[in-house]
């Protein structure tokens, strides 16, 4: 790179960013880690009516979970500020007056009902859709009548009615549109504030935007913008235009394939090394077989040659494959200290508080191997925390076996765990295969009956492993419930 690499992620406080918006901050918080560059976050809060109160503190909040830290932007500063563009409506009065004294731009004074009804005609006549240029070449005469009248007008930029409009895009090589195509489109809006395209092309050039990396559904957008570029004089970053996500249909991306914002997958339990990790690698890959990747390799390895031209799929059983492989590689402590507040959000209110540290410790390894999601724990191991098992007393006999054979193997468990001298993993185990042989039961029916007693499931974490945790008093008491339990059926 020549110039100095900066970029930005200019979300619009409209809504809570999902992984659509984070996988765009993401490619360019990589990009600019790459090459040494700058990573700028501007709050494009023009759209007044839409904004959503703490969508600004939802959108910051998710990058610093992921750890996509910026140079430039709300909190940090910089030099290029403001960084709201709500704080920047001058310079957008500014260039929107200059391009009406060069003749790139001029006031329209069509009513919003004129509009809907030219919009209604030509879809019945099965036109393209587009502003019919009424006022484009108006008086100055006309155009004090209108203000007279009280018209606040919106202003519109002058396209060039012949022609092409080229650029050139990292990704997807040359593009081309012909300017018949392309309406005249709306640069300020009655209300003072500018539109995207206006507010979005003076900021990155004052900002001194180096690249712009965005979705491709801005791509029938950026015609516009260059046209825009050439008429203020000013140079046009180079575009890179982001592959779609789909679903795993090819559909559009929606909430029933994964598509919510990323704070709920930090709620949902999902660790932010495996978001980083997962999306990295939506619409990017280093090669046809790498799917595990580090921050830092990620960032080593990362470049714009490799980012796809076709839509990248959203696999959500992916995602969970991939978290619950990251939540293995964590040391016990580290999966202790993630799993505390989703434990102590899930369980029971009857569960003392605040948990026992240690206890969880000893907790925790049950389960480090099957978890999915943080989420998950509090019901993976809910009957550790508890007193009172709740479950229905049919579970207790196995396949094969009747009432009276069960509670002969309760009883026999029972002695079996008073005489044990040594309450450890392997000693349970050596004492309790062979009284399964004893009983006459195959080891899966009796231990089946025996988890159900000590854990209330039919499915937990390993038995003997389960009972240690648990202590050879509270398992003696879960037997002698379930016996009642059973005679009372």
């Amino acid at each position: 790179m020549t110039n100095p690499v900066r970029v930005r992620f200019a979300p619009s406080p409209t809504g809570y960013p999902h992984v659509g918006n984070i996988r765009t901050a993401l490619f360019n918080w990589l990009f600019a880690r790459h090459h040494g560059g700058s990573f700028i976050v501007r709050i494009e809060d023009t759209d007044v009516a839409r904004k959503v109160e703490g969508a600004v503190e939802a959108i910051l909040d998710g990058l610093r979970w992921l750890g996509l830290d910026w140079d430039e932007g709300p909190v940090v500063g910089g030099d290029y500020g403001p960084y709201f563009q709500s704080q920047r409506l001058d310079r957008y009065h500014e260039a929107t007056r200059r391009l009406i004294s060069q003749g790139n731009a001029y006031n329209c004074y069509c009513s919003p009902q004129r509009l809907e009804e030219m919009r209604a005609e030509q879809t019945k006549n099965k036109q393209p859709p587009g502003y019919d240029r009424q006022c484009r070449n108006l008086s100055r005469e006309e155009c004090a009548r209108a203000e007279a009248a009280g018209v606040v007008p919106v202003v519109r930029f002058k396209t060039p009615l012949a022609g092409q409009t080229r650029f050139q895009d990292l990704i997807r090589g040359e593009v081309v549109f012909e300017n018949s195509t392309i309406d005249d489109f709306v640069l300020l809006k009655s209300d003072g504030y500018p539109t995207y395209h206006l507010a979005n092309i003076v900021d990155d050039h004052f900002m001194e935007i180096s690249h712009v990396m965005r979705a491709e559904e801005w791509l029938s957008s950026t015609p516009r913008h260059v046209l825009l570029y050439q008429a203020m004089g000013f140079d046009p970053p180079q575009f890179a235009h982001l592959p779609m996500i789909l679903g795993p249909d090819r559909s559009k991306l929606s909430k029933r394939h994964g598509a919510v914002s990323i704070i709920e997958y930090r709620e949902q339990g999902y660790l932010p090394e495996t978001m980083f990790n997962f999306l990295s690698l939506l619409g990017w890959s280093l090669d046809d077989k790498t799917e595990i990747m580090s921050r830092s390799e990620v960032v080593r390895d990362f470049s714009l040659e490799r980012i796809s031209r076709t839509a990248a799929i959203f696999n959500k059983d992916k995602l969970d494959w991939m978290n619950g492989l990251y939540i293995r590689k964590l040391s016990p402590e580290e999966f202790v200290q993630r799993a505390l507040p989703f434990l102590d959000k899930g369980l029971s209110p009857e569960v003392k508080r605040p948990l026992s540290l240690d206890y969880v410790r000893q907790i925790m390894p049950l389960v480090q191997e099957r978890a999915k999601i943080l989420t998950e724990l509090a019901d993976l191991t809910g009957f550790l925390f508890v007193d009172q098992l709740d479950y229905k007393p049919d579970l207790l006999v196995g396949k094969g076996m009747t009432p009276e054979s069960t509670i002969k193997a309760l009883e026999a468990g029972r002695a079996k765990l008073q005489e044990s001298a040594v309450f450890e993993i392997e000693a349970l185990e050596m004492a309790f295969r062979p009284l399964a042989d004893a009983l006459g039961l195959k080891t899966g029916q009796f231990f089946g009956t025996l988890r159900v007693a000590i854990t209330g499931r039919t499915v937990s974490p390993p038995l003997f492993q389960t009972m240690v945790v648990l202590g050879r008093e509270r398992c003696q008491q879960r037997i002698e419930a379930a016996l009642v339990r059973l005679r009372a059926a």
